[in-house]
Parts: C-alpha cells; structure tokens; sequence
C-alpha cells in the first residue's frame, strides 16, 4: 500500500528540506497519498573507490540512523547521521553492498544487496520494437524509416509491481510528425521495464493514434491507492494492450484505418484507457472528452489537425487526498480540461472545464495554454490547482484567474522568491507584441511581478536557482542574453542554456542540463561537469534535446538523467552522481510538487520537475 502522509507530515518534509526555512501553512486535516519506497540504493565503481547512496523517506524521522556494510562487514564506524552517501575508497567493482536502518540504536531493516556500476552509468537493455513496413507510405519515406527504426522516446516511472522500486515506462516513436506536418507515422508503444531490465509488457496505440510530441501524454501514477502505479493514456481502436487484447467500446471496428491522406486522424472514436502498471492489461475504458466536434475549424480555429490535437495531462490532488488524472485538449484557441477519479475498475469524471470558442482572453483560459501544464497547490487550500501556460484552473474545475497573455512554450512552477508567501510561475509567451512576453508572476493571483516586453516569439525560458549569491531563482531566456535575478535585475550579460536544471553536484544550487551536456554556473559563465555524449548517450525530441527523464529515481536526493545509446538504441543509460555531498534530504519524489512535475515531464514540450520548496542559500 501507498504511505498516507497527513498535512502535518508533508508540512515536516517540506521543512526537512530546509531547516532553516520557517515552515508557515496552516497544518490541515487531510491527507495525501504518497509512494512507499524502498532504500533505492545504488553503487558505482569509480577512480576514488566505490560510490554508494540511498533514499531518506518524506515520512521518517529526519534523524534516522544507518550502518552501510560491504560483503557483509560494516564500513563505517559510528552509526551514519549525515549525508545518505558514502565514498568507500577501499571498493573494488565486485564488492556487494548493504544498508540497514537502525531504530534505538538496533538494526532493524536491511536494504536489498546492490553491485557496483562498472561505469559511470547502468545500461538498460530493451526490447527494441522492429519497425513494420506499410505498402501504403511511398517507398522513399518507408526507405528512410528502415534507416532510423523505432527509438526510444519519454519515460516516465512508477512503482508498477508494489515493490517499493521503480519501474520505467519507455514510449517507442517511429516518424513522429509535429501537428502543423502532414505525414503518416507508425504506432506508438509503451513498454514497462524492471530496473534488471525485465521486460513487463508491451501496449500497442495502433494505427489511430498518432506518432509525436503532442498526442500521446501518459500519466504513471498511483490513482487508486493500492501501492502499483496505473497508466492512463489516449486509445482508439486498433490499440492493443499489454496482454494483447484489443481495446474497444461498442460494436467499433479493432481493424477499421481513420487515417486521411495527410496522416491525421481527423475522425472516428477516441477513449481514455487506464492499463494496469503490473500487466499492462487495460482496465477501464471511456470515451476521450472532450470529443473533437464536427465543426473542427469553428471549433478549434483550424480543420487540418494542428489544434484538435493538441493534447496535455497532468495528476492533481483536486480532493487533497486522492490523485486524480487531468486530460486537456487544445490551447491555442479553445482549451477543456476534463478531470477523472480511478477506483480500481471506473473512471469517474469529477469535472469539466471548457473554455468555450470565443476570445475572451481575461475571463476564460481561451488561447492560454502552453505547449505543456503545471500542477500544484497555488492557493495554499490542500487541494491542487492546474496551471495551464496564462490561466489557472482551480481545484473544482472552474476558472480562477488569466492573465491573458496568451499561448507559450516553457513554465516553471516552485517557490522561486522565498520572501514572498506561496509559489511564483514564470513563463515565456508567443505573442508578438507582448507587454510581459517574458513574465514572473503570484501563482495564485496571477499578479504580474516582474514582466519584459517582448516583440519575439519567446520559445523558450528557464528558471533555476544557479547563483549563490543572489536569494531565490535566477531567471533567464531566448528573449535576452541577460540573467535575472528573481526581483527582476539584471546580474550577469552572459546567459547559460535554456533548457533542464538538475541537481547533480551536491550543493544546493541548480546545475544545467542541456542535450548531453551538464553545467555549473559560477555566476559568470557556465563551466562543463560532463558531457553524456562522451559515453555515447544521445538526447530526444530534435531541437528540444530533452532527456528521456530527469528525476530522483535512485539513492540521496539528487537527481539521475536517463538518455538513450546513440551507438545501440535499444539500450537506455541511466546516469547518476558519484560526487559527495554534505546536504542530508529527503528523497525529491516525496515532495508532492516535484513528483508532480515527474509525472507530467514526458508531457508535449517536456519541463523539468521543481520542488516545492526554496532549498538554495
């Protein structure tokens, strides 16, 4: 089962991530559904010895004591009360190690027996799904498939089997197309591997349902509380799921092809499928709301796809207990979020938000959204709200503010100015002119805190504690080559990349991610850590240079970043730190906020997780 952490414990965890931050929501009589983890620990062979590392709980006392043995005998000597890592200089490659967590001074659980990385990564071999040549697609197209195949894409995590750790959910793309492209593509897969690289299933979309960044978002996510992770995504007829069986509603035809001319498809039915994160088996099944219509261009504002099919999904904790999935479906113009609860056998729609077709940008959420969504509890009630590029709905499916901005590309959701009370949002704009193309605002109000006229699509822009010296979030994006402070001054005319922060060297500030390639800010220039590439590791999604996934999956509370080999693409690299740290923390992905952000990474436009916490200088 999921561990249950009252209001009053996350408001504990949310300070054990800064003991010196004053901890000031008001404790509530609710309680929120979290993951029950195992130790996560993980070893790495490397020129100082042997690195070792493991989880802190959000939910154990802080102070919890740990003894770390190597083939049995303890390394340490006083029971360890700091960091939850260890450089053991006298490690070789084929030693074996164990944690155990002490209580009263006894020990009373051990962690399961880990080996050693021989590299700075661990290598997780798929099954790389062969690519099937369809007649219909001229031969020239189908020629340079063949060349490329199918690669893998997104993932995301969840404890699929109950077993306290996490399992990856890899999405296979081959000729994924943008929406503003025509073109066909081959079927989307999700496969669901164990870290020991066991294979668990394969889902099959199938022909309806488009290949790209756009279509297919799929939330893992504990929704009914039973301790294994479910899958919710977009289906159609023709898809197949994890035990091979069609999925289906109605008399609606498994074999029937609504693709037209351009690769889009335009027509027939879409449902909303939840596949269990143990067998991939499908376990409910509904119609996708909202439906396209039958008026795509009166609708939608175009009839060739590119705004019908643009879709987003994030969790939220509407009821402040329970993990709910959100389904929403267009931004540009009309934007309708739908909201589900999952029992263990029904999707129930708790609510549905719908922006409506005219332009009234201060009133509705119409022409708002961004190419991804943010989830959180803005407004400090218990309850989550999402936020959607320029709008934010609240908990109960209604409007609670726009900005009227209009549509972006990246966000950033955590408490960036810890002198302020709550969150802040900071988010780039397409809009051309624009009076805060580059804005810094209240998460809950919407107030605006620090704008930048813009006359530029801004496509991307970055929050990221980097600098020391300057409290709170430095802001920066493609709009300026300045950095920000977070009271809107400039502090350096020198920028880093936009792209991914990431915590990888063990102080409290942000690094860079950005492709292959991971940085450290001194405050006036970027310093490289290390390139992935040197390894072989490739990034995804073109242009974007996203990596598969960013998170706190394994050990202490820094971050690992999984890439695919661009010399072999049926293998995943798992990467993670083998750099000391002085700073004891709980694991991130208790942290309500960030193992939201998780969730939704994969989603279009891929961002990367925040805590919802300041835990800089």
């Amino acid at each position: 089962m999921n561990r249950i952490f009252t209001s009053a414990a996350l408001c504990a965890i949310s300070c054990a991530f800064a003991a010196n931050v004053f901890c000031a929501e008001e404790v509530r009589q609710k309680t929120r559904q979290m993951e029950r983890l195992n130790r996560g620990v993980v070893a790495v062979a490397c020129d100082s010895g042997v690195f070792i590392s493991w989880r802190l709980l959000g939910d154990e006392d802080p102070q919890t004591l740990f003894n770390l043995y190597r083939n049995g005998e303890q390394v340490n000597g006083l029971p360890l009360a700091g960091a939850t890592c260890w450089m053991d200089a006298a490690g070789t490659p084929t030693d074996r190690y164990v944690v155990k967590t002490l209580e009263n001074g006894k020990e009373v659980a051990a962690s399961p027996q880990v080996a050693p990385w021989d590299k700075p990564y661990m290598a997780l071999q798929l099954n790389r799904p062969p690519l099937s040549v369809d007649s219909t697609i001229p031969y020239r197209e189908r020629y340079r498939a063949q060349l490329a195949g199918y690669l893998p894409n997104d993932c995301s995590v969840g404890d699929l089997d109950g077993d306290g750790e996490y399992e990856l959910v890899v999405k296979w793309n081959a000729r994924a197309r943008d929406n503003s492209h025509a073109g066909m593509t081959d079927p989307v897969l999700l496969d669901a591997y164990k870290l020991d690289g066991t294979h668990l299933w394969r889902i099959d979309l199938g022909i309806n349902i488009r290949a790209g960044a756009h279509y297919t978002q799929f939330m893992v996510y504990d929704l009914d509380g039973d301790g294994k992770a479910e899958v919710v995504c977009k289906t159609a007829p023709g898809t197949k799921d994890g035990q091979g069986n069609s999925v289906l509603l109605g008399d609606d035809d498994p074999n029937a092809d609504y693709r037209n001319g351009a690769g889009h498809i335009l027509a027939g039915p879409e449902y909303l499928t939840v596949f269990s994160g143990a067998t991939g088996a499908a376990l409910a099944t509904i119609p996708y709301n909202p439906p396209r219509g039958n008026t795509l261009r009166e609708t939608w504002g175009d009839d060739r796809g590119n705004r019908v099919d643009r879709h987003l999904a994030c969790i939220a904790y509407l009821d402040g207990v329970h993990p709910s999935v959100v389904m929403c479906r267009g931004y540009y113009t009309r934007a309708v979020l739908a909201a589900y609860s999952f029992d263990g056998k029904s999707l129930t729609e708790q609510w549905v938000y719908d922006s409506g077709t005219e332009r009234d940008t201060k009133n509705t959420a119409y022409g708002q959204g961004n190419h991804s969504i943010a989830a959180g509890d803005v407004d400090g009630d218990g309850f989550d709200e999402i936020t959607c590029g320029g709008a934010c709905i609240d908990h109960n499916g209604t409007l609670l503010y726009s900005t009227g901005l209009g549509h972006g590309d990246a966000h950033h959701l955590s408490d960036l100015d810890p002198d302020r009370p709550g969150l802040e949002f900071f988010d780039v704009h397409e809009s051309k002119p624009s009076p805060a193309g580059v804005e810094l605002r209240d998460a809950r109000t919407g107030e605006l805190l620090f704008g930048r006229p813009t006359n530029v699509d801004v496509g991307r822009g970055m929050a990221a504690d980097i600098d020391p010296n300057h409290r709170g979030f430095e802001l920066w994006s493609s709009a300026s080559d300045s950095v920000y402070n977070i009271k809107g001054e400039v502090i350096s005319t020198k920028k880093p990349s936009v792209n991914f922060r990431i915590y990888w060297d063990g102080d409290l500030q942000d690094e860079l991610l950005d492709g292959t390639k991971l940085d450290k800010w001194d405050g006036a220039r970027a310093v490289r850590l290390v390139n992935f590439a040197d390894f072989g590791a490739r990034s995804i999604n073109g242009t974007k240079q996203n990596p598969c996934l960013s998170a706190d999956i394994l050990g202490d509370w820094r971050e690992e970043v999984i890439l695919y080999d661009g010399n072999d693409p049926s293998r995943l690299m798992i990467f993670t730190t083998t750099i000391p740290t002085a700073h004891r923390m709980p694991t991130l992905m208790h942290d309500p906020l960030y193992r939201l952000g998780v969730a939704v990474q994969n989603v279009a436009y891929n961002q990367p997780p925040h805590l919802g916490r300041y835990i800089g200088n």
